[in-house]
């Protein structure tokens, strides 16, 4: 499988289809006319959303506030558009790695396909028989890469008043009330 690269597309964002409780999460990346989605679960979006404003700050933290990293999304980046229809996913993602590039000053983002193998491949190897996502943001387009992923994630089910478990539709067995549905 191919090696999947944009350097600084126009966009590149985490996003949901379904309804909450039952949503299908994916990164998208696009340029011009060329879109590639690749799925993941909602946890790996929750951690390379934490992972890069880690990275980030420590970029901003290391250089003592000279790196061109902004400490908040910029306005015009912020994107809560839906995910460029269709979406069509190329893989699912296994493993992720992320690094700051300070020659180009930009963030570099990988996902690799999962493997039925025990063996997944070194991050930055490239095999080609695992499908790579391999995206170069600017930092201000990883601070709102980051704004909007967490948005996302928090955009499901409500939670329970009682215990804050997410509520399903049809409620949820509340441990609060005994076993009885809430």
């Amino acid at each position: 499988m191919p090696v999947i690269s944009y350097d600084l597309p126009e966009r590149f964002v985490a996003g949901a289809v379904g309804r909450p409780g039952d949503r299908a999460f994916y990164l998208q990346a696009r340029s011009g006319r060329r879109v590639t989605s690749v799925g993941l679960e909602k946890f790996q979006v929750t951690l390379l959303a934490e992972r890069l404003e880690e990275l980030l700050d420590e970029v901003l933290r290391r250089s003592g506030g000279d790196a061109p990293v902004p400490a908040v999304t910029p306005t015009e980046l912020q994107d809560d558009d839906p995910l460029d229809q269709p979406v069509e996913e190329e893989f699912k993602v296994g493993t992720m790695a992320l690094a700051w590039d300070p020659d180009g000053e930009q963030v570099v983002i990988e996902a690799q396909e999962v493997t039925e193998t025990a063996e997944e491949p070194e991050v930055g190897e490239d095999d080609p028989a695992i499908a790579v996502l391999r995206v170069r943001i600017s930092p201000a387009q990883a601070r709102a890469f980051a704004e909007r992923a967490l948005k996302v994630v928090a955009a499901g089910r409500p939670p329970c008043p009682l215990c804050g478990l997410p509520l399903d539709g049809d409620g949820h067995v509340c441990p609060r009330q005994n076993g009885y549905m809430g």
